[in-house]
C-alpha cells in the first residue's frame, strides 16, 4: 500500500508555514512509522510485548475517560 502525502501551497504563504502543514500531513499518515516497521525485523516475542502494551494503555486511557 503506497501512501502519497502532497499539499497544494497557497498564493503569498511562506515556505516555512508549507513545510509545517506538509510534515504534520506526513506525520498524520503514518508514513515513517510504516517504514520503520517495514525496515527492521521484530522477532514475534517482542510483538507479543508490544501488543499487551499497546492494550493495556489502552485499557488505562478507557479508564481515565470514564473518571
Amino acid at each position: 500500500m503506497i501512501k502519497l502525502v502532497g499539499i497544494i501551497v497557497q498564493e503569498g504563504e511562506s515556505i516555512d508555514k508549507a513545510l509545517k502543514r506538509f510534515k504534520k500531513k506526513y506525520e498524520q499518515a503514518g508514513i515513517m512509522r510504516e517504514f520503520k516497521r517495514r525496515t527492521f525485523y521484530t522477532p514475534p516475542s517482542v510483538k507479543k510485548k508490544m501488543k499487551k502494551a499497546k492494550a493495556i494503555r489502552r485499557a488505562q486511557r478507557m479508564m481515565m475517560e470514564q473518571l
